[in-house]
């Protein structure tokens, strides 16, 4: 067996040492380790399989992942496999421990590969691990121009949507880069990260106190000045001026049974007796200008 970076040579040794096992043989270990829980056979079979393993793991090797985490996932399939088979079903145990060692691999490479999980459904996940593939051939098609007839043969021969096809195709484009990450290469302690850069349009949490407790305050001096104003100023005040639709004064006027005149005459007086009282009471006539201000 070739020399793999990243795998250990004694590793390397034990698989390519370990003896190709015939079918009967396979058979027996198999029914060992299922019937009696002989761990020495399952020793020997998963042993034997380890090539395996190792040629499935490599496969993997682009996605930028340790190959020997690759194979340690390679062989937690291959375990599962040994717990599930079915010698009586008279298929080599290395036909139906491929499917189970892949699929551990794959399931590694998806939780591992980027720290925002994808290939959550089937269809994505065949689009994960086939996209590359398929461009490469396509790439060599004298009709597919660019990236759009690209994705669109994609697409249709995946069975999914463009759009799928976009998303994975720019995710798989670029690997994830930390915000702490500086944005020039040296030690120097003053280097800008990129997370310097990244702007906040919401207020400071300083601000946003500031403002509820001012808001807060003005309501209550509201509240306190309203109480200085008739029934009927009362009213007018708030619905030409503290509802959410104001009122014309016209309308107001034929519920009240006067003049719109009178209304605006009343109105004003209001306002005007608000200003006052919230100056004597807070030195500060913020809130009646906002509510004369008001239309």
């Amino acid at each position: 067996m070739a020399y793999l970076p990243g795998l250990g040579r004694e590793l390397l040794k034990a698989a390519a040492n370990a003896p190709f096992l015939e079918r009967e043989e396979e058979k027996a270990l198999a029914l060992a380790w299922r019937d009696q829980g002989d761990r020495h056979a399952l020793h020997k079979l998963t042993s034997a399989h380890m090539r395996l393993v190792i040629a499935i793991a490599a496969k993997f090797r682009h996605y930028g992942l340790p190959l020997a985490d690759l194979v340690q996932e390679g062989h937690i399939g291959l375990l599962e496999a040994s717990a599930r088979f079915t010698p009586e079903r008279d298929v080599r145990f290395s036909t139906y421990a491929t499917w189970w060692i892949r699929a551990s691999i794959q399931d590694y490479v998806l939780r591992n590969w980027s720290i925002v999980r994808g290939g959550t459904s089937s269809s994505q996940k065949a689009l994960f691990f086939n996209l590359r593939r398929l461009r490469a051939r396509l790439a060599r098609d004298p009709q597919v121009l660019g990236s759009h007839e690209a994705f669109e043969a994609i697409s249709k021969a995946m069975g999914v949507s463009r759009s799928d096809v976009e998303a994975m195709d720019a995710r798989l484009s670029g690997s994830d880069v930390s915000l702490n990450a500086q944005l020039v290469d040296d030690d120097s302690s003053g280097s800008s990260q990129r997370m310097d850069f990244l702007v906040d349009t919401q207020p400071l949490p300083d601000e946003v106190v500031e403002t509820n407790v001012d808001a807060d305050r003005r309501a209550q001096w509201l509240r306190d000045a309203l109480a200085v104003l008739s029934d009927r100023e009362l009213r007018i005040v708030q619905e030409r001026r503290l509802a959410e639709e104001s009122v014309t004064l016209e309308t107001l006027g034929d519920r009240l049974g006067i003049s719109k005149e009178r209304v605006r005459q009343i109105e004003n007086r209001a306002l005007n007796k608000l200003r006052k009282e919230l100056s004597r009471r807070q030195g500060d006539d913020d809130g009646a200008e906002q509510i004369a201000s008001a239309e």
